[in-house]
């Protein structure tokens, strides 16, 4: 017996992303990438970004077929949900006969303004936060930060503010406590405390002048500031969405080029790589489409998150357009419909496997890793994907010779974590995870492999163009 060919038959044997796939072609898709993400440091601007690859795919906004009062094999649709998630669609065949979707999230861990953040202290103007999401807090002192997001004014209009990104621009520290005065042993929660996470805006005062005394002259110098730019009082900030990000541009990291550093990797590079993906895909059967979301980082709630599910509304329109009876046919679409949802993984680290089971944990260019199931311990508060569903998936992307794995998130009694999955499994659909592998998730920076990220975006066009 030829033992050698026993084990070739039987056992799993995963390829490494670069024994298959062109250097040139990975790196010349990276580059892409690199410079979507880093336009696209909050929500509201991956929206944006998003939209325009979608324009110049041929992607129209739902309305217009709906004045035209018909829609046709071929067309591609897309609808925006308040500015902060999208739905697009390429109609492929009847919408009862279900969708193919690839699902992910556009927000990211941050630090956010606070509805009253101005305030002075030892003539020094500063800025309160509330930090967004799972995030070390450490990491974001004494790193720099941009500042992006939108101010509703008191006449109702919206004005865009966006500082740091230029390199014209000024940008903002968070400070920390130099080592010489900082050796008291401590937790980390009592080290770094959320109620100083204050951001420095500025010191010098509006005047000097002895009889201009005022209270507070160098916030009011801020303020001048901010009103010269963008014409805002300090009331207007009560309704705003403020958002503090890393000033960092993607970059890449090691002597071969082979990985990428950016803010923003969960869940930017899923949603990038369904964009390319959907632009891309030949259907030869369920129509193909794309979900984008807000809020996951925060348990997906509000009108913008998963739980809202806007898009089912829009499937009932494009059944109305299709002349169905809309009651009936959207619980055939969502019954035989199947999403992935695309979100991050951890990747196995050299410094940390013992966070890990290393016989589950997913590993560095080694492809698109496949996740039955998250939550914590237990398997709590989690998806956990039917048999019948990783069967389906596994098949398509074998048969089409997509690199994958599977994976997990760390050791089972030590953390875990979810994603937007069970809200759709709730819906009645075949629901999986499946992402790009991460070092360092939640971090300022993230480091993802460029072959993983070339190889997701083959696996999302191989799953839309497959029932």
């Amino acid at each position: 017996m030829d033992f050698k060919e026993l084990q070739k038959k039987l056992t799993i044997n995963r390829k490494n992303v670069w024994e298959k796939n062109s250097k040139e072609q990975v790196f010349e898709y990276a580059e892409s990438y690199k410079k979507f993400m880093d336009i696209s440091k909050t929500e509201r601007k991956a929206v944006k970004n998003s939209i325009e690859i979608l324009k110049k795919e041929g992607f129209k906004p739902l309305d217009f077929y709906e004045n035209e009062g018909k829609i046709k094999k071929g067309d591609k649709v897309y609808y925006i949900n308040r500015g902060k998630s999208i739905f697009a669609l390429v109609y492929n065949d009847e919408i009862s006969k279900g969708i193919n979707v690839v699902g992910s999230h556009l927000d990211a861990p941050r630090i956010d303004f606070k509805p009253q953040p101005f305030y002075e202290d030892t003539e020094i103007a500063m800025a309160k936060t509330h930090y967004y999401g799972g995030i070390k807090k450490y990491h974001w002192f004494n790193i720099p930060l941009e500042l992006h997001g939108v101010v509703i004014n008191s006449k109702g209009e919206e004005v865009e503010v966006s500082i740091g990104d230029d390199e014209k621009d000024p940008i903002f520290i968070i400070s920390d406590l130099l080592p010489h005065l900082d050796r008291n042993k401590k937790s980390l929660p009592e080290a770094f405390e959320a109620e100083k996470m204050n951001m420095i805006l500025g010191t010098i005062a509006i005047s000097y002048d002895e009889e201009d005394k005022i209270k507070d002259p160098v916030k009011l110098n801020v303020l001048n500031i901010l009103n010269e730019k963008y014409g805002l009082t300090e009331e207007d900030f009560i309704s705003a969405e403020l958002e503090i990000v890393p000033a960092f541009n993607s970059r890449d990291v090691g002597l071969d080029r082979s990985l990428i550093a950016a803010y923003g990797h969960d869940d930017r590079i899923c949603a990038y790589t369904s964009l390319t993906a959907i632009s891309e895909v030949k259907p030869k059967g369920k129509s193909p489409a794309i979900l984008l979301v807000d809020k996951e980082e925060i348990g997906s709630d509000s009108n913008t998150g998963a739980k809202n599910h806007f898009w089912i509304p829009i499937l009932k329109r494009l059944l109305k357009l299709e002349g169905k009876d809309v009651s009936v046919a959207i619980e055939e679409a969502l019954v035989n419909s199947t999403m992935l949802s695309s979100d991050v993984s951890a990747a196995l680290d050299p410094n940390y496997k013992d966070a890990h089971d290393s016989y589950n944990a997913p590993k560095l260019n080694y492809g698109i890793v496949l996740t039955k199931y998250t939550g914590v311990r237990g398997k709590g508060g989690t998806n956990d994907a039917n048999a019948e569903v990783v069967g389906r998936i596994r098949k398509i992307w074998n048969d089409n010779e997509i690199l994958w794995q599977t994976g997990e998130l760390g050791r089972t009694d030590l953390g875990g974590g979810g994603t937007i999955a069970k809200f759709f499994a709730e819906k009645n659909m075949d629901v999986i995870d499946a992402g790009v592998p991460l070092l360092g998730m939640h971090a300022p920076l993230e480091i993802a492999s460029k072959g993983d990220l070339y190889e997701t975006h083959k696996a999302y066009k191989a799953f839309m163009e497959n029932n």
